[in-house]
């Protein structure tokens, strides 16, 4: 006879902090509904959503440019905050605690990995466009690299 431990017990989990990348895409929140479930159902797990903004491009050219740097980081934060709301929404509807980090970075995926460390994320729920081929190659994949450089587990959503 095989038992088996989990039955209607309650899910343990060595996991205690969820981190949701988001870029204001529908594609990256498809990772909202399942991260929000996997911390229900590993008691009640808080969620860091976090989103990365360009550098301000212009700096150091001469002063005849097309937006100044306080009014690109003004829209850069509206367009964060954007992103990082559907997140918030579930978790407050779902009960769940939420906080949130915005970065600063050209690379993405290593802003990701420092906020994971920085708020003591042990697990990323992220979506993937999914691209293959020669369109994976031109256009990169910022999933690929943080699954590539990252020391946590990455669960994928498609």
């Amino acid at each position: 006879m095989i038992e088996r431990p989990f039955g209607r017990a309650r899910l343990t989990t060595m996991y205690k902090k969820i981190l949701v990348p988001l870029d204001g895409s529908a594609t990256a929140a498809k990772a909202i509904a399942p991260a929000v479930e996997l911390a229900r159902q590993f008691g009640n797990l808080p969620l860091v959503g976090a989103t990365v903004t360009d550098p301000y491009p212009y700096a150091g050219l001469a002063d005849a440019v097309p937006i100044t740097a306080d009014e690109y980081r003004a829209t850069s934060t509206r367009a964060a905050d954007a992103a990082l709301q559907p997140l918030v929404d579930a978790c407050k509807q779902a009960g769940l605690g939420c906080e949130c980090v915005v970065s600063e970075d050209p690379h993405p995926w290593r802003a990701l990995l420092d906020a994971a460390e920085l708020k003591g994320c042990d697990l990323v729920v992220m979506a993937s466009h999914g691209r293959r081929g020669m369109q994976a190659v031109l256009l990169g994949s910022e999933t690929q690299k943080l699954l590539t450089h990252s020391k946590l587990p990455v669960l994928v959503v498609r």
